[in-house]
């Protein structure tokens, strides 16, 4: 199986340097460029509307997976290929893991992370085996980089479960990776 659509996990809020946005518009148009589609939480505001909007501006398929209750707070993008509405955080996450190939985090805050890190531990339990990676935008994950490489060194986590995330300087470098480790 070739890679067709990749789930992106981000902020809904734009961050404060530019460069977020940026990286996150790159996404976006490398992602139409490719003729994959993207999935993604269904936001049309931060972050996520700014990856959506240049998917779609790309010509990529879009899916948002949102929750019931933040579509009635009218914060869902409003032009999506298509907007999957479930009832609870858990089920969209399971959905936008079942719609993807592959999965890729942008800056974001405690939801981006929350997402990253329950991906990777599905895959650590067996539960998929596809690529993941992080784009690493300014240095943004840094922080996070080294809270891994101490859990490995204390024992928590096996090395090579490490070794399944990339963690890359931009957009292009993760996405040709996670193509290359898509089976």
């Amino acid at each position: 199986m070739s890679l067709r659509r990749v789930c992106v996990f981000c902020g809904s809020s734009m961050g404060a340097k530019a460069a977020y946005r940026e990286a996150a518009v790159q996404v976006g148009q490398a992602i139409g460029r490719r003729g994959w589609g993207l999935v993604y939480g269904g936001a049309g505001k931060g972050l996520m509307g700014a990856l959506a909007d240049s998917a779609l501006e790309a010509g990529a398929e879009v899916i948002g997976v949102m929750p019931r209750s933040m579509v009635d707070r009218e914060i869902a993008h409003p032009r999506l290929t298509e907007l999957r509405i479930v009832e609870t955080m858990h089920q969209r996450k399971a959905q936008m893991a079942e719609l993807a190939d592959a999965f890729m985090a942008l800056p974001g805050g405690l939801g981006t992370l929350e997402e990253l890190f329950e991906t990777w531990t599905w895959a650590q339990l067996g539960m998929h085996d596809k690529a993941f990676g992080v784009v690493n935008v300014a240095g943004y994950f840094d922080p996070l980089t080294h809270m891994v490489e101490r859990m490995v060194a204390e024992g928590f986590i096996p090395a090579a479960q490490v070794e399944r995330l990339v963690t890359g300087p931009d957009p292009d470098t993760v996405l040709e990776w996670l193509a290359r480790h898509t089976s």
